[in-house]
This record gives structure tokens, sequence and C-alpha cells, in this order.
């Protein structure tokens, strides 16, 4: 089993027994940068097929890391977003910062990309071969 998979089943695991959803921080090992403390888990179809359609935006510190996925767009969207794309092993494979409105993004050696608000990506210098690491988010959020 890979290891995104087991990530995803042990919180999916303890947040669905609470009938919660998923919520991670996302820490950039290598800046030693944080890009979220609080990210939404879509792993499922309709999560997925979602995104962050429908919001008015990203507060700081919130994010949404869709899995699987290896392109995105922001068709309907009101405002721009970072992503990052990640393979397998939790390393950065390819990042796009301000991605406006009625746009379309891809990475195919991608497993998974993490939409974040605007200006993450720059101000955490987060760089394509960085590795990241997920961590339960505060509960107290």
């Amino acid at each position: 089993m890979g290891l995104i998979r087991r990530i995803l089943d042990h919180f999916t695991k303890r947040c669905r027994r609470r009938d919660a959803a998923i919520r991670l921080k996302i820490s950039n090992l290598t800046r030693r940068t944080i890009l979220a403390e609080r990210a939404e888990v879509a792993d499922r179809g309709a999560t997925r097929r979602k995104g962050l359609l429908g919001r008015n935006g990203l507060g700081p510190g919130e994010g949404l890391w869709i899995v699987p996925c290896e392109s995105v767009h922001t068709f309907g969207m009101g405002f721009a977003i970072d992503l990052v794309y990640i393979d397998r092993k939790q390393r950065v494979r390819k990042v796009r910062s301000g991605v406006r409105p009625w746009r379309l993004s891809a990475c195919l050696s991608a497993h998974s990309v993490i939409e974040l608000a605007s200006g993450v990506v720059r101000d955490t210098q987060t760089k394509a071969g960085d590795m990241l690491q997920f961590s339960p988010a505060d509960s107290a959020e």
C-alpha cells in the first residue's frame, strides 16, 4: 500500500468515526514552512469533482488536497489559487501561482494536487523537488 493511501486511510478512519471532515496540516519539510494548517481532503468522487467550486475563497491556513488528481480547472471560480502538484512520495513535482478563474492546469507526473490561497507558494518559497509532510490538523480548529 502506498504512503499516500496509508495516510488517507489513517485519517479517514479517525475522522469518519466522528462524522467529521478530514483536515490535515501540510508542512514543507525542505523549506521548514507551513502550506496549510487546515487542509480538507477531497478523496471521493463528489468532493473531488466539486473542489473549491461554490466558495468565496480560502482563508489563511486553509487548503484542499485532491487525491488522486493530475489536473484541475478554475472554471466558475471567483478567485485565484496556488497549486502544488505532488507525487506518491509527497515530493513536489510542479507549482503554479495565482491561477486565475477560467484556467486549466495539469502535471501528468503528479498523483495529487493541493489547492491553496493565492500567494502561499510565493510566501513559503515552495518549489519542485521539495518534500512535504502531512499530519493531523490541530483539533482545536
